[in-house]
């Protein structure tokens, strides 16, 4: 079920007749499309818990995926911090709760809460600051070493540069890439199945590259394992797909594939009481996702939580990455005009190669090309039907096998059209997760497209 080996990638423009790049393999070699949100164990006002039923609307967000985000100031030595035994059950609790929820974990580290880090002096290390900073991924490292559903931690989150004297690329070649070796190598011993999720320097404000505020990495990262995982928050229309381009190369360098770590430009406090802004977040997240399906890339959202706190970093007045409009830590109320495109349909795990998938925010339309492998086990398509086919939904496997799921019926799959060797069965609706399961795929082996419409299709007589 959980994701832990690391696709061999193609570092060529992938056609039908080749998977998709960044996906990666699970233990039972499904192809698997990462997707979730980043789940913070604490905010502005103070540490926050999530619960099973925080859990079970991840999921039936479309979630497979959940990043906690790690404090560095209750897991190490830094002054004024220590180990907190307290802390490190809470992440014991959210990692269960994911893993029971159908999610697999990777940790993310922040340096949040360690009051005396400073980046200059992290770089220095004069005082052993990297080797406290590697002390806090051991403690994670020896913790979760076994379990199978931590699937990889995210090393470094958003290095700085700040007042170092130093170009970007300088930084990058005789710093980041020799310390994220150095921490692959410390995590190697505790797991060798384990992904090592790796990002860029974040640029000093008002040094962005064509907006885009991540550094690029121009050497590669000698370790097996390795994903890449940039950040996008690209709030200009026409800027989005060469953000990616221009990460698509790095990943051809880096021989890994792309996992973006976070996306989506945060949200004004008006546009929650404007139509009109509504309609331009719609427009903006819909290509940042067309984008990320194209490429076949997975893709995290920050943050799965209320809005105790807005922030006042943006010129355009108080905004917030959160995705719930409640003052309070665990949300109900979405912010449907962002989460409608963040959870759209898509192929979570498939029995086979994926070669391409695309959902098609006009009509409403999910199309899947793959390459069927029964071996694999069960594939799992989430669907979001509550979300995107109010009107109910038809299944099209092929040319020859048609179901359909009535918003009126008994909540099951009709058969519309099927051959007579089909096995009709083996498409089970799931309304809880909100996914399409796929016990078998009707022809084994063979390359077949998979696609989702709105409504009850129609048959010709």
């Amino acid at each position: 079920m959980f994701i832990r080996i690391l696709i061999a990638f193609l570092v060529i423009a992938a056609p039908l007749s080749a998977q998709i790049k960044h996906a990666l393999r699970d233990s039972q070699g499904r192809h698997v499309v990462p997707r979730g949100f980043v789940v913070n164990t604490n905010d502005a006002l103070g540490q926050i818990e999530f619960f099973e039923d925080d859990y079970a609307r991840m999921t039936r967000m479309g979630a497979n995926y959940q990043v906690i985000r790690l404090e560095l100031g209750r897991i190490s030595s830094f002054p004024g911090c220590q180990v907190e035994e307290e802390y490190l059950e809470k992440l014991d609790r959210l990692t269960r709760r994911g893993r029971e929820a159908g999610l697999s974990t990777v940790f993310k580290l922040t340096v949040y809460g360690a009051k005396g880090f400073g980046w200059e002096a992290f770089w220095a290390n004069e005082k052993n600051e990297q080797g406290i900073y590697l002390d806090a991924w051991r403690v994670i490292w020896e913790r979760f070493k076994d379990d199978e559903s931590v699937i990889g931690y995210d090393l470094v989150n958003e290095p700085r540069k700040l007042t170092m004297d130093i170009s970007y690329d300088e930084l990058t070649e005789q710093y980041l890439i020799p310390y994220y070796e150095q921490l692959i190598d410390a995590g190697m011993q505790y797991s060798d199945s384990k992904l090592f999720l790796c990002q860029t320097i974040f640029m000093n404000k008002g040094e962005a590259i064509e907006f885009n505020q991540y550094a690029e990495i121009k050497k590669p990262i000698d370790r097996p394992n390795v994903v890449f995982a940039p950040h996008i928050y690209q709030e200009r229309l026409p800027y989005i797909e060469p953000t990616m381009k221009r990460f698509e190369k790095e990943s051809a360098m880096l021989d890994a594939p792309i996992l973006i770590g976070e996306w989506g430009f945060p949200t004004y406090r008006s546009a929650d009481s404007s139509l009109s802004e509504q309609l331009e977040y719609i427009a903006h997240y819909a290509k940042t996702a067309e984008v990320f399906d194209q490429m076949g890339v997975g893709s995290i959202k920050a943050w799965f939580l209320g809005t105790r706190k807005y922030n006042n970093f943006l010129p355009g007045g108080e905004s917030t990455w959160s995705i719930f409009v409640e003052e309070r830590a665990a949300g109900t109320v979405e912010r449907k005009y962002i989460t409608d495109i963040i959870c759209r349909p898509y192929p979570q795990a498939i029995a086979g190669d994926i070669h391409s998938f695309m959902f098609h925010h006009a009509t409403r339309t999910l199309e899947v090309n793959i390459k069927t492998d029964n071996s694999r086990g069960a594939s799992r398509i989430y669907v979001a039907a509550d979300r995107h086919y109010p009107d109910g939904f038809s299944i099209h496997c092929g040319d020859d096998l048609i179901l359909a799921k009535s918003p009126l019926g008994n909540g099951q799959l009709s058969v519309l059209k099927a051959p007579a060797n089909s096995a009709p069965a083996d498409f089970v609706w799931n309304d809880a997760t909100q996914q399409l399961i796929v016990l078998r795929w009707p022809v084994d082996g063979v390359e077949t497209t998979l696609k989702i419409t709105p409504g009850i299709a129609l048959l010709d007589d």
